[in-house]
């Protein structure tokens, strides 16, 4: 009986047990190793697929004119009140000036000799103001709905609008990439955005605004993510780091010409449509794309497959006659096979492949998230050096020109940010460099929290002008190192899991960790809502997160010239190696190579199936004799 047992087990492999996923069955090893049989059957990173990777690189220029659309369109604008003086009760106060930063601080000028609180007062009362945006722009969504003094939340709120929209787009676009394709995403994704965006430049109020922002970003989520994994999947494993740098240096360049694009529109209307228009070049993808043949061959998509193969080989010239590894006859032998599609819910019964990604999730959060805090100190330091002037000339100048040093010092250090990230990951590698980047922003972050506060505390405490400036030098240029490495955290942390998570998850699985990044900036905007309330504890926790990550990419394997995993089986082989080679020869590795990994998983070792081999052992020795 338990002989029979354990032949029904074998003969039905899909129960699985100790809780866990069962080893899925391959259907063919020659299809099913992409990168080894299958790419070089079609000319290996030939022409074709590099006309895919450049047609995948035009749209990050519309993608980082799309991402960084609210520093312009909901800037909060300088304004002077037209009045010549305002009554408050019994009193009338002088003309006030506000300059606001880009980070939502406001900084306010006195044409005369009032007090603070009777700014604060007079502030809500000025109906006829008149605006001084200077960033390019005539008019921006604030000054056209005086989203000022008790609307201000209003302009918070449409600051979360596209955010979450990017997150609820990454979550639900990652799981029907994963299910119905790349390229029905990203065509959908491309028309949808065309219709809500343009839409959006013709809202009446704030709240269509705020609302159609939302749709706007849950479209371009799908966007960015399908053509993301697309880029992925068609690179072989020497190329795929540096063609996804070369597309991210290419949305910074949308944000570089931002500034300069809403200069030559004037008018925030005109902006968004030309930020959006060019995405209509991208319906010729229907004809020109095709869909991924790496996540058609993992889906068992075998007629789809097999046209797609005999394209891509004519594009490439390709002598299809020195068949080697027997693809197409092999292929045609697998036709019969229905697809198999998975959903990222079965990543939960892995033992590794959750935890990584789970890992590089929080990795994306602590480093966007902490990516604010530093932006935030940095523009607060710069600003208290400003001093107030009674010109309106002066201060407006100064508004323009703190404005563009705070936008493209940001854009300059997310820059030098990828710079920085193509030597360290080629030298180290994708979790050395994660590792090297997250150890500097814990220390940024660690010094800037308590290393400022001893400075002078012993020596300075009677010079406190001394004491103050050698602070706030310190402090911006801890927020400079901070801003730099978190932003090498978050960008790497995408990359990785875009490497490790298998072809038939990979949408989702890219999906969480694109959204985790959504929720880390969505801190921003939340910080400035409740007027920078609890900015200090909000640093604090992440640091501490920092020091968290730090101990968990040690748990992370290295996928550097490594093939892409095409299934949940092949995601689960990917152990981790010691970050140092073993000095002696003969010394034995801490951790299970990829071979060994059947039986440390324990599949095949349960107590039912040695019960099992043990009575099959004693009934055939009481049959021999």
């Amino acid at each position: 009986m338990a002989v029979e047992r354990l032949n029904s087990e074998e003969v039905n492999p899909e129960f699985p047990e100790n809780g866990f996923v069962a080893t899925e069955k391959a259907s063919s090893g020659v299809l099913r190793s992409y990168d080894e049989s299958v790419a070089p059957y079609l000319g290996g990173f030939g022409k074709y697929q590099k006309q895919l990777i450049l047609l995948t690189w035009i749209p990050a220029l519309f993608i980082g004119y799309s991402q960084n659309s609210d520093s312009l369109l909901l800037a909060q604008p300088g304004y002077t009140c037209k009045s010549a003086a305002v009554s408050v009760g019994n009193r009338t106060i002088n003309p006030v000036s506000y300059v606001n930063t880009t980070n939502g601080s406001r900084t306010a000028y006195v044409h005369g000799n009032d007090s603070s609180n009777d700014i604060k007062n007079a502030d809500c009362l000025c109906n006829d103001r008149k605006y001084n945006i200077s960033i390019g722009l005539v008019q921006n969504v604030v000054t056209k709905w005086n989203l000022v003094c008790d609307s201000t939340w209003k302009v918070h709120i449409a600051k979360f609008s596209l955010l979450v929209g990017l997150i609820f787009g990454y979550l639900v676009m990652g799981v029907l990439a994963d299910w119905f394709g790349r390229q029905p995403v990203l065509i959908i994704s491309v028309i949808f955005m065309l219709i809500f965006g343009l839409t959006v430049a013709l809202s009446v109020n704030v709240t269509m605004f705020s609302t159609l922002r939302f749709f706007e970003g849950f479209c371009l989520a799908g966007i960015i993510l399908s053509l993301y994994v697309m880029r992925i999947e068609i690179c072989d494993p020497g190329n795929r780091f540096m063609m996804t740098m070369v597309a991210s240096f290419i949305a910074l360049l949308g944000q570089l010409l931002l500034p300069g694009l809403a200069a030559l529109c004037r008018d925030w209307q005109i902006l968004q449509a030309v930020i959006i228009c060019p995405f209509i070049l991208m319906i010729a993808f229907i004809c020109i794309f095709p869909e991924s043949l790496r996540w058609l061959l993992a889906t068992q998509q075998y007629e789809k497959s097999k046209s797609l193969i005999l394209h891509i080989t004519k594009k490439n010239s390709v002598d299809t006659e020195t068949d080697v590894k027997e693809i197409m006859p092999e292929l045609e032998r697998e036709l019969t096979k229905k697809p198999k599609k998975t959903c990222i819910v079965k990543m939960v019964g892995t033992r590794n492949l959750w935890k990584n990604i789970l890992v590089l999730c929080v990795n994306s959060l602590t480093g966007f998230g902490i990516h604010h805090c530093f932006a935030r100190s940095m523009m607060k330091n710069k600003w208290e050096n400003t001093t107030a002037s009674h010109n309106n000339d002066i201060h407006n100048n100064m508004m323009l020109s703190n404005f563009y040093a705070d936008y493209y010092t940001m854009a300059g250090i997310a820059v030098a940010s990828c710079l920085a990230m193509c030597p360290a990951v080629g030298f180290m590698g994708r979790r050395g460099g994660l590792l090297m980047f997250m150890i500097l922003t814990a220390l940024a972050s660690l010094l800037q929290l308590g290393f400022l506060n001893l400075i002078g505390k012993y020596n300075l405490h009677h010079d406190t002008d001394l004491k103050e400036t050698i602070n706030r030098k310190f402090s911006i240029a801890f927020s400079i190192i901070g801003m730099f490495s978190s932003h090498a955290v978050g960008s790497l942390s995408i990359f990785f899991c875009a490497e490790i998570t298998p072809t038939v998850i990979r949408g989702g699985g890219l999906g969480l960790v694109l959204a985790s990044a959504g929720f880390g900036m969505l801190t921003a905007p939340i910080m400035e809502l409740h007027n920078q309330k609890g900015y200090f504890l909000h640093h604090v926790i992440f640091a501490c997160c920092t020091l968290i990550c730090i101990i968990c990419i040690l748990l992370l394997p290295e996928s550097r010239h490594q093939n892409l995993p095409e299934t949940i089986s092949d995601g689960e082989g990917y152990m981790r190696q010691p970050l140092l080679p073993p000095k002696k020869g003969g010394e034995q590795p801490l951790l299970l190579t990829n071979s060994e990994l059947k039986d440390y998983s324990g599949i095949h070792e349960t107590p039912v199936r040695h019960a099992a081999s043990s009575e099959s052992n004693t009934a055939n020795v009481v049959k021999s004799s």
